[in-house]
């Protein structure tokens, strides 16, 4: 029986609408081909407003000292050294280009009193180097990017979730998807196919992300044949909310501390004297965030299992005005006025440095036609990422990737694909509508509880073990999991669906935490306590018969000249 779809053609076909995915499409548009944006969630509904303390860029505004190859030097250092590098200079050098592009969209940046863009200090940043809209930057940007779409008339479908990504030949060459509100199925068959969907902070219990952030991209790209690269390296952000319970997790910028907050235990201590003499509360985010752990687990935490951030001593004015959004957050969701009182503060998971494998300079990942941006992609990041860059990652590499399969494109012909590939996919999805299935969110509910208490800020190899016997237990159960309902607003649906993506991530991220037999950045092994020069190298993953496929490659060297820009005691 044929089923019933939809066909939309175009040259390139974006999966996200995030910041990277709105950069890319407005760089497809402008090289002049045809670009078909789609999104699980909704148009201007994306993670990158979580990105709230600035794009870093070396603008040297307020430190004129500041260039592209301090920047690039800070990537590899904080990366610690499994950093492309080729994509570190990238970053470093377009970052300044996209914030002035940005300006020139209209993108309301603070000002200096000279009248240019201010800049602020951020964890494990040389200089003061975040631009800045309050603490509001990454909604300052998905507004602006969002305008230059509706302009531009990018065709877009949003809640429109992605189950395949259609390949033939060995080529990437469409997507298919459900349109969760109407319940219809699209065929978008295209020349080349962008991935931008971002992380995968919800495979944890405790995250910042929001409910998008399910690995998607991952699970798409892994089962199209595309390899995944650096899947361990987890950023734990040193502080979410603690309390209430309804909003543990969610984010408290970096620019707090950027702005002069410090971190007390319940003892009153500034206990970052101890642990980062030099940088305190800006050192590195995996530094600050395994202090935060020590002092919570040893005791000396507060009454909601948290740590103090405090910024009171700035006073009221400076608050409300350098940290709207932070001021308002705690008012509304804890009662709590951060002009008079400390925060409550803990780590939560926060952001993917692994992902899809990409060539630097196209974003080109290692299936033919598939192209891959932000932090579905690996690469820049390394080991751990500095905040900030995850917006001029989007920027930088989301153009990127737009003008690389926009060039991609115009040397394609259309690949007609056989109907019964987009018929054999509808009749899989409508596989999980079943009266007798297992409820996808408790097999979630079970998967995320196995990642926080497993496979979390610290590890051990016995404990990341158990995680993967949990998983594997889960992708026995995922075969007989199900939902009620239509194809049309079924939510139930929507967890099996992305249940399956899920479990790929995680399997990626523990076996591969498993493999790494050290400590670096934001991998924490207590058993491998110390960093190992042999392990200058990247994990790499793709699927193969027999399941999962782990290569382990040798960090790619950098030219001589730029390790002047680097510490050189880690070579």
């Amino acid at each position: 029986m044929e089923e019933t779809f939809k066909t939309i053609k175009t040259d390139v076909l974006v999966i996200g609408a995030g910041g990277a995915g709105m950069r890319a499409s407005i760089a497809v548009k402008e090289a002049g081909l045809d670009v078909v944006m789609v999104t699980k969630s909704l148009l201007g509904k994306a993670h990158t407003v979580m990105a709230e303390g600035g794009i870093a860029a070396a603008l040297g505004n307020v430190d004129p000292q500041d260039n592209w190859k301090v920047h690039y030097g800070d990537i590899i250092e904080e990366g610690v050294y499994i950093s492309n590098w080729k994509m570190a200079e990238i970053c470093a050098k377009e970052a300044p280009e996209r914030v002035f592009e940005l300006e020139s969209y209209g993108a309301l940046f603070d000002r200096t009193p000279d009248g240019r863009i201010l800049q602020r200090a951020f964890g494990a940043h040389t200089y003061r180097r975040l631009c800045h809209v309050g603490d509001r930057t990454g909604l300052e940007i998905i507004k602006t990017l969002e305008d230059q779409i509706l302009h531009r008339d990018v065709k877009f479908y949003d809640e429109m979730y992605i189950t395949k990504i259609v390949v033939k030949n060995g080529k990437a060459c469409g997507a298919i998807g459900i349109k969760m509100n109407t319940g219809e199925f699209h065929y978008f068959q295209a020349k080349s196919v962008i991935v931008a969907t971002g992380g995968c902070g919800r495979v944890y219990k405790v995250t910042s992300n929001s409910w998008e952030s399910t690995g998607d991209g991952l699970g798409l790209a892994y089962e199209a044949g595309a390899v995944l690269k650096d899947m361990e390296m987890i950023q734990f952000h040193p502080t979410g909310m603690v309390y209430p319970p309804g909003v543990k997790g969610l984010l408290i910028t970096e620019a707090v501390r950027g702005e002069g907050g410090i971190l007390l235990n319940s003892k009153g201590e500034r206990y970052m004297l101890r642990y980062s003499p030099q940088k305190k509360e800006l050192d590195a985010r995996d530094v600050v965030a395994r202090a935060n752990y020590r002092e919570i687990q040893e005791g000396r935490g507060t009454e909601h299992g948290g740590v103090y951030l405090d910024i009171t001593s700035k006073g009221a004015d400076y608050i409300k005005h350098k940290l709207p959004s932070m001021y308002m957050q705690f008012m509304e969701f804890a009662g709590v006025d951060i002009t008079k009182e400390k925060m409550e503060v803990a780590p939560t998971v926060h952001y993917q440095m692994g992902g899809i494998r990409v060539e630097p300079e196209t974003g080109h990942s290692s299936l033919e036609g598939l192209f891959a941006a932000g932090e579905v992609a690996s690469g820049l990041h390394g080991a751990n990422r500095l905040g900030g860059n995850s917006l001029a990652d989007i920027l930088v590499f989301g153009r990127r990737a737009g003008i690389g399969a926009a060039e991609y494109s115009k040397n394609v012909k259309d690949i007609e694909v056989d109907t019964k590939v987009v018929n054999d996919e509808i009749k899989r999805i409508k596989g999980f509508l079943r009266k007798d299935g297992k409820n996808p969110y408790e097999l979630i509910d079970r998967l995320t509880t196995a990642m926080s208490d497993h496979v979390g800020i610290v590890r051990t190899k016995e404990e990341i073990e158990k995680a993967i016997k949990i998983i594997n237990e889960l992708k026995e159960d995922y075969k007989n999991v199900g939902s009620l309902g239509s194809f049309k607003y079924n939510h139930g649906l929507l967890g099996c669906l992305e249940l399956g993506n899920m479990l790929i991530a995680t399997e990626a991220i523990s076996r591969a935490a498993l493999m790494r037999e050290e400590s670096r950045g934001a991998h924490t092994r207590v058993d491998f306590p110390k960093k190992d020069k042999n392990w200058l190298k990247n994990i790499e993953i793709k699927k193969a018969n027999s399941g999962m496929q782990f290569d382990v490659v040798p960090v790619e060297e950098m030219p001589e000249e730029y390790k002047q820009y680097a510490k050189p005691e880690e070579y």
